[in-house]
């Protein structure tokens, strides 16, 4: 495998060999998901099935999240932002139905 070189930008999203990001060992080990995170992952395996999301627009839109805000926050949450600014951006849902939901969590 070959190296890049050391002075090609990276995108803030692509953290892999970074030695700032490798302070702490990787914890690898088996850890309980919360209801959060698999609503989250039910509802994109859901929207995969129905054609109206892909794995690739998860990926794309999980890496259009400004660097600040995607350093913040977690894993399933960087997935549902993706999840809401695609829907947002194909018209399936309105920022006004967006927002009354959100007003009932």
């Amino acid at each position: 495998m070959s190296e890049l070189p050391e002075d090609l930008p990276r995108a803030h999203h692509d953290m892999g060999g970074v030695s700032k990001f490798m302070c702490e060992a990787v914890d690898t080990s088996r850890h309980a998901l919360n209801d959060f995170d698999r609503t989250v992952d039910a509802l994109r395996g859901l929207l995969g099935a129905k054609s109206v999301m892909s794995v690739d627009e998860l990926r794309r839109g999980i890496e259009a999240i400004p660097e600040a805000e995607y350093h913040r926050l977690s894993y399933y949450q960087r997935w549902i932002r993706s999840i809401a600014d695609n829907l947002l951006a194909r018209g399936v849902l309105s920022e006004a139905e967006l927002r009354a939901a959100l007003e009932d969590v």
